[in-house]
């Protein structure tokens, strides 16, 4: 249940964008991400960060009368990533030995 709630978190491009934000900047209040973001107003980006927090995606600290948000790495993402990785890893397994196999004969004679 959790990976689905993060693959439909993450579905939404600002939700995605403010994951980057996060990410870079390590902690964010609603309203630096909000001033973060410009095609969308500060209502719509506290909607996506409950969507990001109920995905268990984003953590939330309290600091006095602030919400800050950072990425949560020990939640759901971890096995969104692990499933990614599985998924992708045969593919980049074959590619790997094609371009081995493409760089071993590809040497041209001056």
């Amino acid at each position: 249940m959790a990976p689905d709630l993060a693959f439909d978190a993450l579905a939404d491009p600002v939700r995605r964008e403010i994951l980057a934000i996060l990410a870079a900047r390590d902690e964010c209040s609603a309203g630096e991400l909000s001033a973060a973001i410009s095609r969308v107003g500060r209502t719509a980006v506290s909607s996506h960060l409950r969507v990001l927090h109920t995905a268990g995606l984003i953590a939330e600290r309290r600091s006095g009368r602030f919400r800050l948000y950072s990425v949560d790495p020990t939640g759901p993402a971890q096995e969104v990533i692990r499933l990614l990785q599985g998924l992708f890893q045969s593919s980049l397994d074959a590619a790997k030995v094609a371009a081995e196999a493409t760089s071993g004969t590809d040497r041209r004679v001056m």
